[in-house]
């Protein structure tokens, strides 16, 4: 592996350490700092909705309340990088505990394509894959 792909890996697990850091404390500035602008995010696996930044930013932003906490946990990334464009596919594992403590639990898949800008990497797309639910309240 060369530094251009171990410098790329790194700013790519950076990105998703950061996505996830920005749903968990509701950072909705460091969200859209992950995605471009004309970014698409589609969440319907999971029972959410398909969007731009601004339509899921508010959707997590209210749906997110009935959680008093979330930790999405990101592993097995698998980058592929080709010149400006990549893809990523990371397995998450998200306990959410709700009010009174009971925890719900669900994982998958994220699927990221990327593209680098002046700025770094950045996600043009994400698609949630949801595996399974675990003591879902619904």
């Amino acid at each position: 592996m060369d530094r251009q792909a171990l410098e790329d890996r790194i700013a790519a697990e950076d990105l998703l350490t950061r996505y996830a850091t920005a749903v968990d404390r509701r950072d909705w500035e460091q969200y859209r700092s992950i995605f471009t602008t004309d970014a698409e995010i589609d969440y319907t696996s999971a029972g959410g909705i398909a969007g731009t930044i601004d339509e899921i930013v508010e959707f997590l932003s209210t749906s997110l309340e009935m959680f008093e906490m979330t930790q999405h946990l990101v592993s097995n990334i698998d980058l592929e990088v080709n010149g400006d464009s990549a893809t990523v596919t990371a397995m998450f594992n998200n306990p959410m505990r709700l009010p009174g403590g009971d925890t719900w639990f669900t994982g998958g898949w994220y699927h990221h394509d990327l593209v680098r800008t002046p700025n770094g990497w950045r996600s043009r797309r994400l698609r949630e894959e949801s595996a399974w639910f675990d003591r879902a309240p619904f």
